[in-house]
């Protein structure tokens, strides 16, 4: 059940906080309002919420500090970043902090309420399969969120760490970016842009890097697979 969720709006602008707001109570969800990035954070840390709509802009704050300090104390809360600005470099700033997606003003309400239902569903229904996956000498604890290569941990942002365990969940698969982008991000994949490829090389850098066995590979023209050789 995704209804009655608690959802906070860090959003500055009070026509556009009230609209989310009221229109989120028309769908049986519960939401409170913070303008400041520090009213988010204090929110944040004395309530409870299940998933948070956050603007960039702020007055005191980026949007992305807050974000990084949402995710430095919880990695599974959904996040949706709200920002004016469209670019695939601002949208990779956004994921590389945390969000789980990007929506660019101005907005449909009626896209963002499918995107909330989407999010909260999949917190809802993920199920890990085990508290641990491995392939080779690569290791992922799902439980302490860390990734261990030949023992070694290895630091990945919230994303990175998303997209490594779909592989892994996957491994021996071929993924698509549309599969990725649609079970990572949560988004519908859009051919103009690369960032899946941005992070696919970001993860390679810090898996693959020094090691004759690489295990992240390219399927020209398919996709991705994770395998041991």
């Amino acid at each position: 059940m995704i209804e009655n969720k608690k959802i906070l709006i860090v959003e500055d602008e009070s026509k556009v906080a009230t609209f989310i707001k009221k229109g989120l109570q028309t769908q049986s969800f519960d939401a409170e309002i913070a303008e400041t990035g520090s009213d988010a954070k204090l929110l944040y840390d004395t309530q409870v919420f299940d998933l948070i709509i956050l603007d960039i802009g702020l007055p005191d704050m980026s949007g992305l500090d807050v974000c990084a300090y949402i995710r430095a104390k919880n990695t599974k809360i959904p996040i949706l970043m709200l920002t004016a600005l469209g670019t695939v470099a601002d949208k990779l700033s956004g994921f590389e902090v945390g969000t789980d997606d990007y929506m660019v003003k101005p907005f449909d309400f009626m896209e963002l309420l499918v995107r909330v239902k989407a999010l909260l569903k999949r917190t809802v229904e993920v199920e890990q399969p085990s508290e641990k996956l491995q392939e080779a000498d690569l290791e992922l604890d799902l439980k302490e969120k860390v990734a261990r290569r030949n023992g070694k941990v290895v630091e990945l942002t919230a994303k990175e760490f998303s997209l490594l365990e779909y592989l892994m969940i996957n491994k021996g698969r071929v993924v698509s970016k549309v599969d990725i982008a649609e079970k990572v991000w949560d988004i519908n994949f859009d051919t103009g842009t690369n960032f899946i490829e941005v992070y696919v090389n970001y993860l390679r850098n810090k898996i693959d890097k020094g090691f004759s066995n690489k295990l992240i590979h390219t399927i020209v023209g398919m996709g991705y697979m994770l395998k041991n050789k």
